[in-house]
């Protein structure tokens, strides 16, 4: 999965056992999957947004959708929620009541957010903030899913590959023209402009590169049921909801369609189609030059979009060839960050905003950076984050509880061990935007210092260099 400009599908072979593993001493394979429904209450927050929402109807259920994968010696769980992001103290609480019910060690769970900006707010981001009731079924729901996930364990097979679509994938910061004007809510000048409007006059090239790979794992029960597929795309959320809708957003439509492109409608127990948010920090669904295809009105994009990658999707499962087994591993590692604190000249400046503004709720940009600017400054000089890699085969998954930048995501693949790896993001946790010291050096909204853009500038480089020592270690 190294190069982007690989042939539109790509399959791995599986002829032979990996990692010295004999035919006499390979084990039975097995894996079940699940779902958990995670829907707000009506009447609670919605995250995503710098003013808060409120849950006024249920479009679409949102899920925690699981799967557990059993070597015969070694379990692993991966679960993904419909969900904008989510707090380690969460999941922290869903692994260890999953942990009891189980017995699949916590550092073996793998547990991260699709970044829908339509979900129940499960973080205290902007103005929206979590209703405590709702965190708890959250943590209850989660550690659902891998246990039913668990019991619908059967006998099965495994395989992976990786599909080609880059006609949904747009990166969002963009330089400007000499001349354009870039303030920020802290009254300085950047560099880029991110969603600086479609057909903008002064834009002059995207900031960034995108990533147009579709990572695929399928696993299917030895007779040939399909169980559960977990895709990984480097996109955020596409939006285009009803006001105050709950919506799983093209994540949820993905798993829909590629239950019925794939026959699974009437199975039990049901197929879990998964699409996980990969390295999107600075990715979106939208053409800034208006040269996309675009589809109006409510839902219709997002369904346009989930109907693109399971198409994709559904032909790299196609050509996919499936092994009776594979090894299992996992490691992971707590690191500290650095907090990127306000100084009192800018805790003074956030003060005087605040104390201007008719609130309660604050409305520009620069009332709302104030407020986080004195949420921020009670923040402690250095964060706590978990950083994780699974390796299936010779397949491996990095996680990172960050938005990380697609540049990060692009890197990790190219230096990575394996021939094989994708990322996902906003996984154990959330600890803001991950941009790289070079787009700090540029600002632009997502590198602006809130309770959503944190960490130190070094942070990206820090991350990158611990992941690639948990991939050397499972590469061992």
């Amino acid at each position: 999965m190294k190069a982007c400009c690989v042939a539109i599908i790509i399959g791995w072979g599986f002829s032979l056992p990996a990692y010295g593993q004999s035919v006499e001493d390979a084990r039975t394979f097995r894996a079940g999957a699940a779902t958990s429904v995670i829907t707000p209450a009506i009447g609670t927050s919605i995250n995503g947004g710098m003013q808060d929402r409120q849950v006024k109807n249920v479009h679409d259920e949102t899920h925690a959708r699981a799967i557990v994968l059993d070597d015969g010696s070694t379990r692993l769980a991966i679960v993904v929620s419909d969900l904008c992001m989510i707090y380690r103290e969460t999941l922290d609480k869903a692994k260890e009541r999953a942990h009891e019910l189980t017995g699949i060690p916590v550092k073996n769970m793998m547990m991260s957010a699709t970044h829908t900006h339509s979900a129940g707010t499960a973080c205290s981001v902007f103005q929206s903030d979590p209703d405590p009731e709702y965190l708890e079924l959250l943590s209850t729901r989660i550690a659902d899913a891998v246990v039913r996930a668990n019991e619908n364990s059967v006998p099965a097979k495994i395989g992976w590959g990786v599909g080609h679509e880059p006609s949904q994938v747009f990166n969002r910061r963009w330089k400007m023209k000499d001349g354009t004007e870039i303030t920020n809510p802290f009254g300085e000048g950047d560099q880029v402009k991110t969603n600086p409007g479609v057909g903008n006059p002064n834009l002059l090239e995207p900031a960034g590169p995108i990533d147009p790979e579709v990572p695929v794992v399928s696993v299917k029960s030895a007779g040939g049921d399909h169980i559960a597929l977990l895709a990984n795309y480097s996109l955020h959320y596409v939006g285009g909801t009803g006001a105050g809708e709950i919506s799983a957003d093209y994540f949820g439509m993905f798993a829909d369609k590629m239950a019925g492109m794939l026959e699974t409608e009437h199975q039990t127990p049901s197929f879990v189609g998964i699409m996980s948010n990969g390295t999107s920090g600075d990715i979106n669904n939208v053409d800034f030059t208006g040269e996309q295809h675009t589809v109006s009105g409510e839902y219709g994009q997002m369904q346009y979009v989930a109907n693109v990658l399971a198409a994709e999707t559904y032909k790299v499962v196609q050509n996919m060839e499936y092994r009776d087994w594979i090894s299992l591993d996992a490691v992971q590692q707590e690191i500290e960050l650095g907090v990127r604190l306000p100084a009192t000249e800018d805790i003074e400046r956030a003060e005087r905003i605040v104390d201007k503004a008719e609130g309660p709720d604050m409305e520009s940009l620069e009332e709302i950076y104030a407020r986080e600017t004195l949420l921020l400054s009670e923040y402690p000089e250095r964060k706590s984050l978990i950083l994780q890699s699974f390796r299936l085969g010779d397949l491996a998954i990095a996680a990172i509880p960050c938005e990380v930048f697609v540049e990060i995501g692009l890197e990790l693949k190219d230096k990575s061990p394996f021939d094989s790896m994708f990322t996902i993001s906003l996984a154990n946790g959330y600890n803001g935007y991950l941009p790289t010291p070079e787009h700090h050096a540029l600002g632009g909204y997502e590198t602006w210092r809130a309770r959503s853009s944190y960490l130190e500038v070094e942070a990206s480089e820090k991350i990158s260099r611990e992941v690639l020592g948990l991939l050397g270690q499972l590469k061992q």
